[in-house]
């Protein structure tokens, strides 16, 4: 499994494997539109071949390649096909090109397991390797890509190994792709309650309820698109068709051009509205997911999120339609040969000197609250094993600044651990609450003082000596000592963990406060209670500590 961020090219990495091997090769993709980018990334590397395809979508692909290649690059007789995975499905199983097959690629790879679709059509070339493409090795469901777990025990997909490429920051920060801005306008949208289903995606039938129930949604798409970037080249990714067709109409009524682009939008259509989007006659794309995957639209300079998603995947996804770079063709042809500086000097020059994302919904952050997913480009650790769908995520929560006149824009996010808003240094808004950890988010500093003081008697308590009858049975006596020793040495070790897991942050340059709240969201727990915990939570606990200690390398000089 190749994983490389949204923009980096992957279809130009599969493209160019393809050529170097010109070995008999399926590149598979979930949906037409998916299949019609592989096939125009094919064609722009000039390699011949096939699609397997309806005629129609078939002559639809090949017209969208001459009009943007000048020629096509279709050859039935090729090796080298492009399919849909439902159209591989009901492929006839008799076509001896199936055994022929060494290699199969699967753009979007994350959807891969042993037991789906995915898998059944893996299983429909006996002597392929297989090549999966995504953005991030993540399943919203926890289920793991790995053929088989770290334990050695069977896993759920059909991966073997990881190869990582450079990270979105990476990638930001060498001008390969550009940096943005986000913006997380106040929204009416309550998600409170909403289920989560199975797949790890919140339940669409109540979440476009509370999307539809909003007063403000469709207004505010536009407000907000009109206040920070008009005239900009957008995305709008909608609920559902109906906020599609509303966002769309509000759109043109004030005088902005716009398209709707669904599932169902045929390939010749799309093919027109994306070049009436190039040449700037549609200035916004109004569509529901299709626009997240595969599609490479590096004039797009606005995406505004009006679909609450609990993917992290398709967040990034929709995320990663803003980050490409505008630079002209000229400079495009010799991007590899400058400097990073550069490269980050012409992008600052540029039309679109960085990307803009306004999150209606709190996919990044939402006013009052932490968002679901926090900043896509950060650093993330990936693991072919399966995890548990209610796990924590590791996203960073974010707050939104309330000052109105903060700089360089108003409703921006920051990190949720800090106590004040680094750019204007208004404080974080008062907790409603003072009287638990839980109410103050592990920030000991806002705790009731007589909260914090019982609190510090309870911590204390657990390293005297326990209190035990003089006229009690003796046996008792002597397991209430065993079990409070134990209690002991495992509080002793969990300390020294926390006193480790503290002074990183301290080397970090992170202040004490920052620090109780990063413990807080990362442990979910305060420092403290922690330090109250009984032998068999204390251990738990020391080991998550000591994990993440060790995978970024920290360790306790003695």
């Amino acid at each position: 499994m190749v994983v490389s961020p949204t923009g980096s090219g992957k279809t130009v990495i599969m493209g160019n494997i393809a050529a170097e091997e010109d070995l008999p090769t399926a590149a598979i993709a979930h949906r037409q539109e998916l299949v019609s980018q592989i096939a125009l990334a094919f064609n722009r590397e000039e390699i011949p071949h096939g699609i397997i395809a309806p005629e129609s979508v078939r002559r639809d692909i090949i017209a969208a390649q001459m009009e943007l290649h000048g020629r096509s690059h279709f050859s039935r007789s090729s090796h080298i096909r492009v399919i849909g995975v439902d159209k591989l499905r009901n492929h006839d199983k008799t076509d001896r090109w199936l055994g022929q097959v060494q290699r199969a690629y699967i753009d979007e790879g994350h959807h891969v397991l042993r037991d789906n679709k995915w898998g059944a059509a893996m299983a429909m070339f006996p002597n392929a390797l297989g090549l999966f493409f995504t953005a991030h090795a993540v399943r919203a469901d926890g289920a793991g890509l790995g053929r088989f777990q770290s334990d050695g025990t069977p896993g759920d997909g059909l991966v073997d190994r990881l190869v990582l490429g450079p990270s979105c920051r990476d990638l930001i920060n060498r001008g390969y792709l550009t940096d943005y801005r986000i913006i997380c306008p106040p929204s009416d949208v309550d998600m409170r309650g909403v289920e989560v289903g199975a797949s790890g995606e919140l339940n669409m039938r109540q979440t476009a309820e509370r999307v539809h129930a909003s007063r403000t949604i469709v207004g505010d798409v536009v407000k907000h698109y009109r206040k920070f970037a008009e005239g900009e080249l957008g995305i709008t990714f909608a609920v559902d068709v109906q906020a599609c067709a509303q966002i769309a109409e509000e759109f043109n009524r004030q005088g902005i051009p716009a398209a709707i682009v669904t599932a169902k939008t045929p390939i010749a259509e799309r093919a027109s509205i994306m070049r009436r989007y190039r040449a700037r006659q549609i200035l916004q794309l109004v569509n529901v997911d299709v626009l997240g995957e595969g599609t490479d639209v590096p004039a797009c300079t606005v995406v505004s999120m009006a679909r609450p998603t609990a993917s992290f995947q398709l967040c990034a996804q929709q995320f990663g339609r803003m980050l490409r770079i505008l630079v002209s063709d000229d400079l495009n042809r010799l991007w590899h040969g400058f400097t990073d500086e550069q490269r980050l000097a012409y992008i600052a020059a540029s039309t679109k000197p960085c990307g803009i994302l306004i999150d209606h919904v709190g996919n990044i952050a939402i006013a009052g609250g932490a968002g679901r997913h926090g900043l896509v480009d950060r650093p993330r650790v990936y693991s072919l094993d399966r995890r548990e769908r209610r796990k924590q995520d590791d996203a960073e929560p974010l707050r939104v600044c309330t000052n109105p006149e903060c700089k360089p824009l108003p409703f921006q996010p920051y990190s949720a651990f800090l106590p004040e808003c680094p750019r204007c240094h208004t404080p974080k808004p008062a907790p409603r609450a003072r009287s638990s950890p839980a109410q103050v988010e592990g920030d000991l500093v806002e705790l009731d003082p007589e909260v914090l003081r019982q609190l510090r008697g309870e911590v204390d308590r657990v390293m005297l000596a326990p209190k035990i009858s003089q006229y009690g049975d003796p046996a008792v006596g002597g397991a209430i000592k065993r079990n409070h020793w134990e209690r002991q040495q495992a509080q002793h070790t969990l300390r020294d963990a926390i006193a480790t897991w503290a002074g990183w942050q301290n080397h970090l340059g992170r202040g004490d406060r920052e620090a109780m709240s990063r413990f807080w969201h990362t442990f979910g727990t305060d420092v403290m209670t922690a330090q109250t915990y009984g032998a068999k939570d204390a251990a738990e606990l020391e080991a998550r500590i000591r994990a993440i200690l060790s995978s970024n390398n920290v360790v306790k000089l003695t």
